[in-house]
């Protein structure tokens, strides 16, 4: 079973233009947000909580990041509650609203996405592993903290096997 160092590593390696990730920090939460949007329906109101297919999927993804580290798993926890929130109440708004609002920010965020890897000149990693459909969030939060000074012996220990950013950029017409 990968390790959380495998996991950011492996997507990390595809993630070593500054501004591809710019794209991650923007378009991920985005995506992360639209699919809490959109799985916000069907749904019920149960004793005020609004119980829906999005908290099946939240409930497996915080379990997933919980099992590769717990900090990251709890804050990935946190972030998950809040979307499972926003969504519930853009789910309980009309059909236009609720719709719009999921397929906007998923196709903005996915838009985002491809310009930041059009900047890398590489393929988004689910291309090659779907597993990073659920670590780019992680990946994301990983990254934060490490621009906060946060695990830096995990923002080693993935440099070690995929090289620091660049701070270079790749000319784009390269």
């Amino acid at each position: 079973m990968k390790t959380l160092t495998d996991h950011l590593a492996q997507y990390a390696a595809y993630h070593r233009d500054p501004r591809n990730l710019l794209s991650h920090f923007i378009g991920i939460p985005m995506i992360v947000l639209a699919v809490a949007v959109l799985l916000s329906r069907p749904g019920m109101d149960v004793s005020g909580l609004w119980l829906s297919p999005v908290a099946l999927v939240a409930l497996a993804s915080v379990l997933f990041y919980l099992r590769l580290d717990l900090r990251f798993g709890a804050l990935m926890g946190a972030v998950l509650l809040f979307c499972v929130w926003v969504g519930a109440q853009l789910a309980q708004q009309t059909t236009a609203i609720w719709l719009s609002a999921g397929v906007g920010l998923f196709v903005v965020g996915w838009i985002i996405q491809f310009v930041g890897h059009y900047y890398e000149g590489r393929k988004p990693a689910f291309v090659d592993d779907l597993t990073g459909l659920i670590i780019g969030p992680l990946f994301v939060a990983a990254e934060l903290g490490f621009i906060l000074g946060l695990r830096e012996p995990l923002r080693q220990a993935i440099e070690a096997r995929v090289g620091p950013v660049r701070l270079r950029q790749r000319p784009i017409d390269a």
